[in-house]
């Protein structure tokens, strides 16, 4: 049994990992954030529905949750796309470290979809999320553009995540993640043609390593990781592995500082300013399980 409890720990910290490297792949990728995405929703939805059909679920779903996983869907197409966009131009330790202000927007989004007040401790920690933003932005001002587009993909994250959050409850989560995906690309092909770029064989003519890269991405870093997430929460709580998430930036700019060093040192001051979010971040996760975990013994004890 300890054997055991112990592989799902490694898988699971082996699928945080998996999330880190997402960011480095975006780094090593060299076309467009577009293309890239509409190309990582394509893999990932066939991925899924193969998935789908071998393990004989029903894909049959009513209008009113077609629409709405459609909206969901939009929105994650919007956070890769600003999340890799906030690669090229700064790099994967900005991406990340913005990325992980998604705590500071979910104090305030998470109210409004569950229809709770907001706590205290929450526009505490929003703040100390302000200020390590104002640190990492101070210090790397010629970064501006990916440090905004990085807050965007942050704040399109946790709109998914408390979006989805609902969705499970009364959904399977492979179902939901197909028509994402597939709304996702939908939504990305009649962007990209808006756009005048036009579907024609130099589109789908890439180099042999951004192919290999893009099937990593769409494969191993989405629709397994996603499948693999869903299963290590049968035998590990939601809230470790919520924790163990949050390490998702840690691992990311530690990888990326040994594969692309000249590109990835910054200040110290971005430094500070990163570990003041990501210890927010983790603060933020152990005060609400806390509370949780007091709100189920007074249940029991009334």
């Amino acid at each position: 049994m300890p054997n055991a409890k112990f592989k799902n720990y490694l898988h699971l910290h082996f699928l945080v990992f998996i999330a880190g490297f997402t960011a480095i792949l975006g780094e090593l990728i060299t076309i467009g954030s577009l293309q890239l995405v509409w190309y990582r929703m394509a893999i990932a939805g066939i991925l899924m529905f193969l998935f789908i059909k071998l393990v004989k679920l029903k894909l049959r779903i009513t209008k009113k949750s077609f629409l709405l996983f459609s909206i969901a869907g939009v929105i994650i197409a919007l956070h890769w796309v600003t999340f890799f966009e906030s690669i090229n131009q700064a790099n994967v330790s900005i991406a990340l470290a913005m990325f992980s202000s998604g705590a500071f927007f979910a104090s305030f989004i998470e109210p409004i979809f569950f229809k709770r007040r907001i706590l205290g401790y929450e526009i505490v920690f929003g703040l100390l999320v302000v200020v390590g933003v104002f640190l990492i932005t101070s210090s790397e001002i010629n970064y501006i553009n990916g440090i905004i587009l990085g807050l965007l993909s942050a704040l399109f994250s946790t709109l998914f995540a408390v979006i989805n959050g609902r969705f499970i409850e009364r959904h399977n989560s492979t179902i939901i993640s197909f028509y994402e995906f597939i709304s996702g690309v939908v939504f990305l092909t009649i962007f990209i043609l808006a756009t005048g770029t036009a579907f024609n064989k130099q589109f789908f003519v890439l180099s042999s390593m951004d192919w290999i890269y893009i099937f990593i991405l769409a494969s191993v870093c989405t629709a397994y990781a996603f499948i693999g997430a869903v299963e290590v929460m049968r035998y590990i709580s939601p809230f470790t592995v919520i924790l163990s998430y949050n390490l998702e930036p840690v691992y990311g700019i530690a990888i990326a500082l040994i594969l692309f060093p000249e590109t990835e040192k910054m200040s110290p001051q971005f430094y500070i300013g990163a570990i003041l979010i990501l210890v927010t971040v983790l603060l933020d996760a152990l005060f609400k399980n806390y509370k949780s975990g007091r709100q189920k013994t007074n249940n029991i004890t009334n």
